[in-house]
Formats: structure tokens, sequence, C-alpha cells
């Protein structure tokens, strides 16, 4: 069951015709709060632009509780930290995103956006390194140099903060899971829209790192990512957004919001055959435990 329509801040003028760029329906209440654990609430992907306060509204209606900002280049960082400040329902991630390292490194600034982050990473409401990592599809050839360098950096800035490690993950598991064995992987881990299979949840398992599921897991194709889901160690996982991307069936393509989750929550449940209440006790426990009190 859902609402006929989105949550009255995310609704469009009538002259906007565009059904692409509208936002989906409300879903129905989740009957126990879970947080998103990964939006970007800066980005716009729809026909309006909606304030943070606005944002949590919406999600807050439906059960989702709270939500981590996440920051990917020194603009939306320098955002997370004000978003954090402005409302108690965030919490906040700041990094410069793998894509972006080699872009900052070509113009000779990549060390000093890194010393910007572990500066922004003193806020007491910033409680991970993220988003960062390594993604071979859209960086290619001597970018991915930056871009490893950068992660390795991230990972440091994570451990001596003592903060939460948010991974961006995108055709590179084998590289990304080397990367984390090689330099030591911070005490949380969260392999943020989880991608992998099977394999990749089974080292999660292993190593006691996160796995965040997002709407891709309701995809029709996304096969590997429920059977992922069916393995995971229940203590281990959680449920994101990635908003305003990746929005789930049956709206794939339409823009997303953190009032969206309990679409996801819900495939979750009938993936893992849990209790929907139980579901949702437990997600939320492992994102207090990933990141800490909200409070």
């Amino acid at each position: 069951m859902c609402n006929s329509l989105a949550p009255a801040a995310y609704r469009a003028s009538s002259e906007d015709t565009d059904s692409r760029k509208e936002y989906p329906p409300a879903p129905e209440p989740l009957p126990v709060p879970v947080m998103d654990n990964h939006t970007h609430l800066d980005f716009r992907h729809g026909l309006i632009e909606v304030s943070v306060r606005d944002a949590m509204d919406s999600a807050e209606a439906v059960g989702v509780h709270g939500a981590v900002q996440v920051g990917c280049d020194l603009e939306s960082s320098r955002f997370t930290v004000q978003a954090v400040d402005a409302d108690p329902r965030l919490l906040g991630a700041v990094a410069i995103h793998p894509n972006d390292a080699p872009v900052y490194a070509g113009r000779g600034e990549l060390e000093s956006a890194l010393a910007e982050i572990e500066e922004l990473a003193a806020h007491p409401r910033i409680r991970a390194i993220g988003e960062t990592g390594l993604d071979f599809f859209r960086t290619h050839g001597e970018g991915l140099v930056a871009q490893r360098y950068s992660f390795r950096r991230h990972i440091d800035i994570a451990k001596r903060l003592g903060l939460t490690l948010q991974i961006h993950d995108r055709d590179a598991h084998d590289d990304v899971v080397q990367v984390l064995m090689e330099e030591g992987a911070p005490e949380r881990v969260v392999f943020h829209c989880f991608s992998g299979d099977e394999e990749l949840a089974r080292i999660c398992n292993q190593n006691g790192w996160y796995m965040s599921f997002a709407g891709t897991m309701t995809f029709k194709n996304a096969g590997n990512l429920r059977a992922a889901l069916a393995i995971a160690e229940p203590q281990r996982i959680l449920v994101e957004t990635d908003s305003p991307f990746l929005t789930p069936h049956p709206y794939r393509g339409r823009p997303n919001a953190s009032y969206m989750v309990p679409y996801t929550v819900r495939s979750m449940a009938e993936v893992t055959g849990d209790d929907l209440s139980e579901l949702c006790s437990r997600l939320a426990e492992n994102t207090l435990q990933a990141y800490g009190s909200w409070a």
C-alpha cells in the first residue's frame, strides 16, 4: 500500500509534466523507525528543490527518523557540516569521491582538499569518512593512481579520527578489499550501495564489515544483490537510498528521497524472510552501531 501522492514538499507545480522527474508516492510507514545511512540532500534530480527540514520531515512521516548526509567533494562536504548543524536528525560523512580525486590531483589541489576534509571531519556530528573507495567504471588509466592514493589517505584519516569508513565500490571489489587489507581497515567499514555478490558478502561477514543495501536490490536484474543479502550476517546489514539516485522498483528512473526507504526495507524483508518489525529494529540497531547515536 502507498499514498497516491508524494509528500507535499516533493510535489511539482501543475505546469511540470515530465513524469520521469516526478517524485514517487509516499509508501506506507514502517512499523519501527529506521535510518537512511546514505543520502545527498544537496543534489537535485527532480523538478523541485527540497529543504533539509522538509526532506527530513517527509522521511520521518513514514518511519525514517534519521539519515547520514554524505559529501563527495569540498563543496558538498561543507554543505554536510552545515546540514548536520541545521537538523538534529542528520549525521554526516565527508570525503573526496573516487572520481573527483583525479580532478583535484590534476589541479594540484588533492593534498589541500584532503587536509580540509580532515578539518571538516572534526565536527562532532560528522561520523564517517566517505564516500571514498575505487571506481573502475568511470575512472581509467592514470586517474586510477590518484584514486588509489586518495582512498588510502581517506582510510588513514578515518583510522586516526576513529570514524567509520563509507566505501564507494564500483566494478572494483577485489581491489577495494586488497587496499583495505594492506592499509588495515578502520574499526567500522560500510560498503555503501553494496554491489557485490555472495563472495563479497562472505568477505564482509568474515571481516565484520557492514553491507548497505539501496534501491538497486529491488531491481529485477539484481539477483546477485538479493543472493548476497540472503547470506549476509543479520548484524551487518544497513539500508540507504543514495538519493536522489537509485530509486527502488517500481519507480526506477524517477527521483529518490529518504522517504522512499520503506520500499527497500520491505523488499529486504521478503529476501531475508524476517518479520518487518524485527528487520526494522535490527536495521536501526546496526545503524547506531555503525555511526553512533543521533542524540
